[in-house]
């Protein structure tokens, strides 16, 4: 959830480009042997990237699944049913373009009494999670906390939280929670004696609290290994320990750093230990930095992000947050989000990640999509997946692209079948039954909704949400853009246009879409893959590459180095799959929606722009 933000929601907004999972496209070619996304073994850092079991560096992308595990109606879960599960990994992958989840579960259900597990939950849990699986999404979990507690706040308050059982907070005999006159409910960490007095006793081991944590996170590990398939539990990506940590409160003389190095390092020091207890041994731990590292209005963001917790190494991913805090505030950020707005903050967390010796992923980001600052979201979600393809601006991407570095994973906040349409009582109170936005604090952030007729229908633009992206590179990626045309009302948002030095080019892209990617190839033998959205038909499809030039690319076959092929999961999303015969060489591709039977002399000459272009700048 987007800490410290404002809550000045009021109007909905149901943006462009609403679809219906009815829309999937069918599927296209049989899924090449050789290149499931689950292909047995795990995720492991290698390099400062992500990396597969066949070597490939690997980008995760998807949403948060869901805030409704925040919510009591289903019993901290984030679907009220398996069959809703399915419904939203078809839509996911069909209409969001996701191939991962961080999935949301709750301390407070999973260990209702001390020392007490509840199987039942865990179950149910496992077989949501397998829903995505099944659906080829790979899954993170994430111990989901806001507030440290809803069992903090009393019936009549005017806000709430979520993470720790019931029994934790009467072990600490807070005082009655109360936040004074406070506009925003992420006022409550600093001004909510109550909030702060719990998460320090946290981090302090008070009445045993981090250690019952740590014993419930190891049996909920136990149970997923246990109940999941080798193959599905392939698919589990590591674990998120705790979300959006704080202190609470500073000892006399700590700081931001010193309290990450002295109390937050060593908790997940002590996950990782619980989780190679519960066999999890090759997945990494999604850990996360100070909360307020997140926040882009926060000087303590220049004192965080475990800045002294030494290397992470490959048994860690750093993994952040990122909202625009001056542009939700309505009063910091006047106007919209522009081409390369968080450029520079989205190489800081690069750059983090690489001083710390891992990946990185950014667990949460997004937007309000009504209030009175609702009108900033088509730009501020194109200029973060901008970030995240690039840390360069689309004004300097042709003319410098060898700084683009890394592309970045993430899971937007969030995807919520049950938007607008929840029955939660606040607080247990049943005078105060929400059931519009999220149902939580008054947020309003899911991508997605239910129609009257019960089918999943976007809440954005999905040219925003279902984008070209590399989901397994096989080498080392280069460079990559994606120029997604998305709109801001009737406004075409293009920030990336082909430079008048590739006419050839531009003629080809015209005003359709369009990706690109350079790579230096590997040792292995499994293909580069990017995913397609589903508004990009294969008869409608051409790529340019140095490993061929083809428009509407034939089903995959082990002799054709240009094709598409279905995504696992049976969804009908798809991916151009890039097949290269070498080590260590340059390989290009762009791939586009906006020619229709262009010639075959155009074709030749764009390659040739391209060819020119990769050899001058890599």
């Amino acid at each position: 959830m987007p800490n410290l933000r404002a809550r000045l929601l009021a109007v909905l907004v149901v943006l462009s480009g609403s679809l219906t999972v009815a829309g999937a496209p069918p599927a296209t070619a049989a899924v090449p042997s050789g290149s499931l996304w689950f292909d047995g073994a795990p995720l492991t850092v290698r390099d400062g990237r992500l990396t597969d079991g066949q070597g490939r560096e690997v980008v995760l992308r998807g949403y948060n699944v869901s805030g409704e595990a925040k919510l009591a109606e289903n019993g901290g879960l984030p679907f009220a049913s398996v069959a809703d599960a399915r419904k939203s990994a078809t839509a996911l992958r069909a209409l969001g373009g996701g191939n991962t989840v961080r999935f949301l579960l709750s301390w407070a259900y999973a260990e209702p009494e001390r020392g007490r597990v509840d199987t039942a939950y865990l179950a149910a849990a496992t077989e949501q999670m397998r829903a995505f699986l099944d659906a080829g999404i790979r899954v993170y979990p994430d111990f989901h906390q806001d507030l440290y507690s809803r069992h903090l706040f009393h019936a009549g308050s005017w806000y709430t939280g979520d993470g720790a059982p019931e029994w934790a907070v009467e072990a600490g005999n807070y005082p009655k929670e109360s936040c004074g006159i406070c506009l925003f409910w992420g006022q409550n960490i600093t001004r909510n004696t109550a909030v702060q007095n719990a998460q320090y006793d946290f981090w302090h081991n008070a009445h045993g609290l981090q250690d019952a944590f740590l014993t419930t996170a190891q049996a909920t590990m136990d149970h997923l290994r246990r109940h999941l398939s080798a193959e599905e539990f392939a698919g589990i990506a590591g674990f998120d320990p705790y979300n959006e940590p704080y202190a609470g409160r500073y000892d006399s003389g700590q700081t931001s750093r010193t309290w990450e190095r002295d109390l937050l390092r060593p908790f997940y020091v002590r996950f990782r230990a619980r989780m190679d207890a519960a066999g999890w041994q090759d997945k990494p731990a999604f850990v996360e930095p100070n909360l307020f590292w997140n926040a882009n209005i926060s000087a303590q963001r220049q004192e965080s992000g475990l800045l002294d917790a030494g290397p992470l190494g490959s048994g860690y991913v750093f993994n952040t947050h990122f909202y625009d805090q001056k542009a939700i505030s309505g009063i910091l950020m006047w106007g919209k989000a522009a081409d390369g707005q968080y450029a520079a903050d989205y190489a800081g967390i690069r750059d983090r990640a690489s001083a710390a010796g891992t990946a990185a992923v950014v667990g949460e980001f997004g937007h309000p999509l009504s209030g009175t600052v609702s009108d900033k979201a088509p730009t501020v979600l194109k200029a973060m997946y901008q970030a995240l393809d690039s840390r360069l601006p689309g004004a300097g991407w042709w003319t410098g692209p060898a700084a683009s570095g890394p592309v970045l994973s993430g899971t937007q906040w969030q995807w919520d079948l049950y938007s607008g349409r929840h029955h939660e009582l606040m607080n247990g109170d049943p005078g105060k039954v929400l059931t519009t936005k999220d149902a939580w604090n008054d947020e309003d952030l899911s991508a997605v909704r239910l129609d009257d007729s019960g089918n999943a229908v976007l809440r954005q633009d999905g040219r925003l949400l279902d984008r070209v992206y590399p989901s397994a590179t096989a080498g080392t990626t280069l460079a990559f853009t994606y120029e997604d045309r998305s709109r801001d009302g009737s406004t075409t948002l293009t920030w990336n246009p082909v430079p008048a030095s590739l006419p050839n080019v531009a003629r080809l892209v015209g005003s359709g879409r369009y990706g690109v990617l350079v790579w230096r190839s590997g040792d292995g033998t499994a293909p580069t893959e990017l995913h397609l959205p589903a508004s990009f038909p294969t008869a409608a499809t051409t790529v340019v590459s140095d490993l061929g030039t083809v428009y509407a690319p034939s089903a995959y076959t082990s002799a054709e180095p240009v094709a598409v092929a279905t995504e696992p999961g049976g969804t009908g999303s798809r991916r151009l799959l890039l097949t290269d015969a070498d080590s260590g060489a340059v390989h290009y591709a762009l791939v586009t929606d906006g020619a229709t039977a262009p010639a075959g002399d155009l074709l030749s000459a764009a390659k040739a722009e391209l060819a020119a272009w990769a050899a001058a700048r890599f």
